[in-house]
């Protein structure tokens, strides 16, 4: 082989090494960036979307203006739980709850963790539909008891919901969600629901919602 063509081949060898190796690079830096925003909108214990997805999601339904609801649960006696058995199996218990709230079937559209032991659901449909997918979500949760290795623990949760409104904002219906899901626990109804046209559900009196997490 004469040095000229010696010569050739061995830049073209070289720009192709460059090549590959910048389309690694790039390749590496795509995934990063698709781990990066997944990470952004899902949960890390159970994989769920989380409260960024939700809202998301939420905002993306008033704007088509069909009808639709949140529903908002919160495990009974979880901390006792995982005070007792530890955070592992919390985080356990939690991605079981996960699991049975994701496998709920339509009407429901998402189901997110929101925080600790705090779930939500978005729910297509008017008021009857987000009422079933309510009370759905309670019988879901409190079918049957959770494995945790060497023990089998009996779980219950409160429930609150809410259907949406002409200006009525899905933060809003997220709060107003939340306070009926705390009378809902106060009460021992298992299943609360707010007006969201109202706005009228409130704490019940002496009752601050702060006090009703511990519980």
């Amino acid at each position: 082989m004469s040095p000229i063509l010696t010569s050739v081949v061995t830049a073209v060898g070289g720009i192709l090494a460059g090549l590959a190796l910048a389309g690694t690079l790039l390749w590496r830096q795509q995934q990063a960036l698709t781990r990066a925003r997944y990470a952004a909108d899902h949960d890390d214990t159970t994989g769920l979307p989380n409260r960024r997805a939700l809202l998301a999601a939420a905002e993306r339904a008033a704007r088509r203006g069909a009808p639709f609801g949140l529903v908002l649960l919160d495990l009974d006696g979880f901390k006792a739980i995982n005070d007792t058995f530890g955070h592992e199996a919390g985080n356990d218990m939690l991605t079981e709850v996960g699991r049975r709230l994701a496998a709920l079937p339509g009407p429901v559209r998402l189901a997110a963790r929101l925080s600790g032991d705090e779930f939500a659901l978005l729910v297509s449909g008017g008021p009857d539909d987000v009422v079933a997918a309510a009370r759905a979500a309670w019988r879901a949760v409190g079918r049957h008891p959770v494995d945790l290795g060497e023990h089998t623990v009996a779980l219950g949760a409160s429930v609150g919901y809410t259907t949406a409104a002409l200006g009525v904002g899905p933060r809003t219906l997220l709060h107003q969600a939340d306070i009926a899901m705390y009378q809902a626990k106060q009460t021992g109804s298992g299943v609360h629901g707010a007006t969201a046209t109202t706005g009228h559900t409130r704490p019940l009196p002496g009752i601050r919602l702060r006090d009703l997490r511990r519980r």
